[in-house]
């Protein structure tokens, strides 16, 4: 959530209809824009957004981001959701050559900087995607940040809805529970990945990154418990669809699309999302800038197109387009953000590794995946990786169903190494990287499967209760995403 609103407002139907017809506009000036390409596509970069939680001396979550913002006094640094969330926006940078280490390098000394200025404070920084100590009083409408726009947010989501939000999550164990704001999101901290693409290539990488996200989120699974209960592999991902849900359930018994949404097809060009996104969904934040995008157009200027980009923020997709104008050009970008936090930086770079390479090895595979498998299947296999993690069976053209590591060891390993010597990255580190992902598929342990062995470890050996047990695998979790040693070497304590 990048976007900001001022002040707390009330929205009138007029306020719709106004918002309504702005959207329309812009998205014609944005097919307008792409007829004519005008588009910055020389030097592409790639980008990292990270979210963090705050824990107390305890391990408990922390109210602190104001102050733990205050001390850190770094633009980069922002408010999330939670007042026990932050989010970093790393620089955007190249990947060729030592791209991916000069990623790394940047992300380890701001979050060391960051996390001595939170010491100061009584706070420390975690990245995982779900903190195993979080408990229902963490996650009140009084634990919002203090921005406008979450506020705002809030109030909109639960008057769309009419209702209180209902969790429910089947999984090892089960969690029926209701809330009355939308800090439950808060729960769910991830890492974006972002790839600025030529509006000409746009589809293929979306394609691709959809065709992978269940791959992703089962090598990645970081998420396995939340309100202390062992659920999904990847429990952000039911979690963040509930928790944004602004559907009633005889709504939702229409068929009305979820606004946390994986899509429904393949596409063929960015103007298709940006299309469904104004024809499928109502406005949440119906604001209106002052700009005419069409004169704006017309005038030689590079149109800000605010409603889209303000609708487009506020529909989840787990790939979502981006637009955005920088230094005068505009240009456009895809953004994953499948993936949760941590468990250290090392292994969130080898997981962009991972992704940036496989990405453009099957963007431009002279005959594309998606050709030969449906978009259901692509779906299924997301659903699959986060409820199941690493131990998930996955479809693979040509293959059938088979054990994602299997499938990441002979075919999409090679892949991802050829996609990087694409983009012209320095070998030695390519095999750094993509060895840490083949050391995970080796030895089945990522982030998700670590945590519960250590929780079921604690519970058994050393005869703890499940609240305790929970804030001692968050402190040997603090402990050893310290260390940067990627989470397959991690001990079970």
């Amino acid at each position: 959530m990048s976007e900001h609103v001022g002040v707390l407002t009330t929205f009138s139907r007029e306020d719709r209809a106004r918002y309504r017809d702005k959207v329309r506009r812009c998205l014609d000036v944005f097919a307008e824009m792409l007829r004519e390409s005008r588009f910055d596509t020389d030097r592409p970069m790639t980008g990292l957004e990270l979210e963090l939680n705050l824990v107390d001396a305890g391990r408990l979550p922390t109210m602190r981001n104001a102050e733990v913002l205050a001390a850190i006094a770094d633009p980069s640094f922002q408010t999330e959701l939670g007042q026990f969330n932050l989010e970093i926006n790393v620089a955007p940078r190249r990947l060729a050559g030592t791209g991916l280490t000069a990623f790394e390098e940047s992300v380890r000394a701001s979050l060391n900087a960051a996390d001595r200025a939170a010491r100061g404070v009584g706070a420390q920084l975690v990245m995982i995607g779900i903190l195993p100590t979080l408990r229902p009083e963490h996650l009140t409408a009084g634990t919002l940040s203090a921005s406008p726009r979450y506020q705002q947010l809030n109030e909109q989501i639960f008057a769309a809805r009419g209702e209180d939000l209902r969790i429910s999550i089947n999984g090892v164990e089960r969690l029926a529970v209701t809330a009355d704001a939308i800090t439950p999101e808060a729960a769910c901290t991830s890492t974006q990945f972002h790839l600025q693409v030529s509006p000409a290539q746009f589809a293929d990488y979306w394609n691709a990154a959809q065709v992978i996200a269940g791959c992703q989120v089962a090598l990645g699974a970081n998420s396995p418990l939340f309100f202390g209960r062992e659920l999904w592999r990847e429990t952000r991902i039911p979690l963040f669809q509930q928790a944004t849900d602004t559907r009633a359930e005889e709504i939702k018994a229409q068929g009305v699309r979820p606004r946390v949404w994986f899509g429904e097809r393949w596409i063929t060009s960015v103007f298709d999302l940006f299309e469904e996104n104004v024809r499928y969904f109502p406005a949440l934040l119906p604001v209106c800038d002052p700009e005419d995008p069409a004169t704006a157009l017309a005038s030689g200027d590079v149109p800000k197109l605010a409603e889209l980009r303000l609708h487009n923020g506020t529909v989840y997709r787990w790939n979502r387009p981006v637009y955005d104008v920088l230094r005068g050009r505009p240009h456009l970008r895809v953004e994953n953000r499948v993936l949760p936090a941590g468990p250290t930086v090392l292994d969130t770079i080898a997981n962009g590794a991972f992704y940036f390479g496989l990405v453009r090895a099957l963007a431009e595979a002279d005959r594309p995946l998606w050709s030969q498998m449906s978009f259901s299947a692509a779906e299924e296999n997301f659903v699959t990786g986060a409820r199941h993690g690493i131990d998930a069976h996955v479809f693979w053209p040509g293959l059938g169903y088979l054990p994602v590591t299997e499938l990441v060891l002979r075919r999409l390993l090679p892949l991802a190494h050829h996609g990087l010597d694409r983009w012209g990255v320095d070998p030695a580190e390519r095999d750094r990287l993509l060895g840490i992902i083949e050391q995970r598929c080796l030895t089945g342990r990522n982030g998700a499967s670590w945590q519960v062995a250590t929780l079921h470890r604690l519970e058994s050996a050393d005869h703890l209760d499940r609240p305790a047990a929970l804030r001692e695998v968050v402190r040997h979790y603090v402990e050893l995403m310290h260390s940067n040693r990627p989470v397959h070497e991690w001990p079970i304590p």
